[in-house]
């Protein structure tokens, strides 16, 4: 997959998923820029970062944009895991608010760039919770919900001008953000058991997945949702 001279922005990309997706990027000669609270320790060197809270509703970080994007990714998100009558109002709207509202910001701003590539593909996170009912999920399913509908809706707007957009559902990965999950070996067996190829995920498997939705190979691919979920979605093995 070829990605010189190409511009790519990944929200979210100093660890975890994100992080996987920058180094394999970078690696295959993308320009790519990082959007994030904190910098991190493991960028690497050619990589441009930008400082920015996307609970926040400013765009001045935006200015350090190329004008030309080829390639934005948001792969912020939560993991808001409460029973159902333990969940507050503030949780549903802290998770659209950071999930959904934090992509719009990212896309409209980034839109004139995205329509000066010619040939542009946008790439955002779901859960295979958004369609697969899993208890303790309502807050977070609601909000990665909402984002597999405004990803659709998107792919048929921007169509005509040559923009892509489609959505990596993932299920558990071994992330930071799901450290509390797969503390213990006994929680990664349980983990591993729950999916039909009798694993839990990697970062690697799912970059993967969001370099080829980035790349030219998949010049004909919107308004799809990928689910990279190890068959829990869709597998009932015997």
């Amino acid at each position: 997959m070829g990605f010189a001279d190409k511009n790519i922005i990944i929200a979210g990309g100093t660890s975890g998923i994100g992080l996987a997706l920058v180094k394999q990027l970078a690696a295959a000669g993308a320009k790519v820029f990082v959007v994030s609270r904190n910098i991190g320790t493991d960028l690497p060197e050619n990589v441009t970062h930008i400082p920015h809270d996307f609970t926040s509703d400013d765009t001045v970080f935006t200015a350090q944009f190329p004008e030309k994007i080829d390639g934005l990714v948001y792969s912020v998100g939560s993991i808001n895991l409460k029973p159902f009558q333990r969940l507050q109002r503030e949780d549903y709207l802290n998770d659209f608010k950071l999930n959904v509202l934090g992509a719009v910001s990212l896309i409209q701003a980034s839109l004139k760039a995205l329509k000066a590539s010619g040939n542009a593909s946008v790439v955002l996170f779901s859960t295979v919770a958004a369609r697969t009912g899993m208890s303790y999920h309502a807050s977070v399913a609601v909000s990665k919900g909402a984002v597999e509908s405004l990803a659709v809706s998107l792919a048929a707007e921007f169509a005509s001008g040559k923009i892509r957009v489609n959505v990596i559902a993932p299920s558990l990965t071994n992330t930071p953000l799901a450290q509390n999950l797969l503390s213990t070996p006994e929680k990664q067996e349980a983990s591993a058991k729950r999916h039909p190829l009798g694993k839990f995920g990697q970062p690697d498997d799912i970059a993967s997945a969001a370099k080829f939705l980035l790349s030219d190979e998949s010049s004909w691919i919107t308004g799809q949702i990928l689910n990279i979920d190890g068959g829990l979605s869709t597998l009932k093995p015997l």
